[in-house]
């Protein structure tokens, strides 16, 4: 019997409820109370769980019922939490909210697959006894969902949440573990894809002092511990059975692009290669003139149009990394990567020059040319999986491709779900390296890690 573990899941009625505001209050509170806090995101996002991991003190991890099989799921999460005090989930969308109407891939399946109590925040913005309403339509929606608690959210007075309090509990049978007002500053700037990236905030620790003392003042935070501590505990230790292919050579170096033009990696992915006995060497477009000596390069997402002057401006980075990719150095890039390595990026009518291993022109636009789950089918030659490989990622970008060049450039991926680069196909090549929009999840998609050390490794041999 594995020691006790506290865990909850926050959830709500929709997105933008005060799940993050409310998850990020939990794991400051309880990690300046001196805890060790272990927080985790259900679903794929890089930036909310940014924010979690700078207020828990310690990576956030993600978990996906789509890009992950369950046993996936809960092997990362017990193995990952195995010596937190308690693991705080942040849920995505509304409790219910999945791919279709049954709820498929749903916060409430992940509560059910890791019999993790659920805490929801309600916005009671113009209700009262409504709330009451909406919170027992969740219980009674299914019944093996426990949901444990409920926190008040935008509330205008003393006298809307005690009527709110008094219904839940009469009608709901749950405690009411917090009421949190109407705030008149919100501590976290948001831009069109969310919460903007800690990365890119000035300031901090005062937004993770201003939604400590928030935590201080309106949380139950030892009515919401004890909701935690009932969490029914695993029985065993899960076998971490994709471990078993691992392949092992500890004197690979891999680099990874890390600055605030590429920032959005999956710690997951940075430990699946570190599994696999790889050095990660952390680079920054931003500062550094060159590459330095590497066995393969790993670049993740981001905002390269937000750095587009800094990026275009670095020749001395961008002549190395084409004299490298010459000489067959391995180079997986997603979403961001794969603007950084196109021809060009087109911004307000400016033209900033990119790296120029492909001939793709971007350009950004308003709205979101891609937002959603991806299933991509290996069904060329490349140097990193195998053909009639089926993967399952997401994409979310407001790029899109304005200009191929004179040749229709070679693309390795189907899509059978998404977009992708163009035509329904994604997975652009070039030598030894291939970039896509798709983002992989390294848990879901152990294909990835080893083509990326096995690339590495031939690489190194050849050289």
């Amino acid at each position: 019997m594995l020691k006790p573990l506290p865990r909850i899941i926050i959830s709500g009625l929709r997105g933008g409820s005060g799940k993050t505001i409310l998850s990020l209050s939990l794991c400051s509170a309880w990690k300046n109370k001196g805890r060790k806090v272990t927080a985790f995101k259900k679903g794929p996002d890089y930036i909310d769980a940014g924010w979690l991991a700078q207020a828990s003190g310690s990576p956030c991890y993600n978990l996906d019922l789509f890009m992950m099989e369950q046993q996936q799921i809960t092997d990362s999460f017990f193995s990952h939490a195995e010596d937190t005090e308690i693991a705080v989930i942040e849920g995505n969308r509304g409790l219910y909210d999945g791919m279709d109407h049954e709820g498929t891939y749903s916060t409430a399946e992940l509560a059910k697959l890791l019999k993790t109590p659920v805490l929801i925040i309600i916005d009671c913005t113009k209700a009262t006894n409504t709330i009451a309403a909406q919170i027992l339509g969740c219980q009674k929606m299914d019944t093996n969902v426990p949901i444990k608690g409920v926190v008040l959210n935008n509330v205008a007075t003393k006298r809307q949440e005690a009527l709110i309090r008094k219904a839940i509990e009469t009608h709901c049978g749950i405690p009411v573990v917090g009421a949190i007002p109407r705030l008149n500053h919100n501590p976290f700037p948001e831009r069109h894809m969310g919460l903007t990236p800690f990365q890119e905030h000035a300031e901090i620790s005062n937004s993770i002092s201003s939604i400590n003392a928030l935590a201080m003042e309106y949380l139950d935070l030892d009515s919401i511990w004890q909701i935690a501590s009932e969490a029914e505990q695993p029985a065993e230790k899960p076998e971490a059975k994709h471990e078993k292919s691992i392949i092992k050579n500890s004197s690979l170096k891999i680099g990874i692009l890390r600055d605030s033009a590429f920032q959005f990696y999956y710690p997951e992915n940075i430990e699946e290669l570190e599994k696999r006995g790889a050095e990660i060497i952390e680079i920054s477009v931003l500062k550094d003139n060159c590459l330095p000596e590497l066995h393969a390069l790993y670049i993740g997402g981001g905002f390269p149009e937000t750095n587009a002057i800094a990026l275009s401006e670095n020749t001395g980075f961008k002549d190395s990394l084409r004299s490298y990719v010459e000489n067959g150095l391995p180079v997986y890039a997603e979403c961001g990567g794969l603007m950084y390595l196109g021809k060009s990026l087109v911004l307000d009518n400016k033209t900033y020059p990119m790296a120029g291993i492909f001939p793709l022109v971007f350009s950004l636009e308003a709205r979101p040319q891609a937002h959603g789950y991806t299933v991509i089918e290996v069904r060329e030659d490349n140097p990193f999986f195998k053909k009639g490989c089926i993967l399952k990622g997401h994409e979310f970008h407001y790029s899109k491709v304005t200009d191929i060049g004179n040749e229709r450039p070679d693309m390795c991926f189907n899509i059978k779900r998404g977009k992708g680069i163009y035509e329904n196909m994604d997975g652009i090549c070039y030598k030894n390296v291939l970039a896509t929009y798709t983002h992989l999840h390294a848990i879901g998609s152990p294909e990835w890690a080893d083509g990326i050390i096995n690339c590495a490794i031939k690489y190194k041999d050849q050289n």
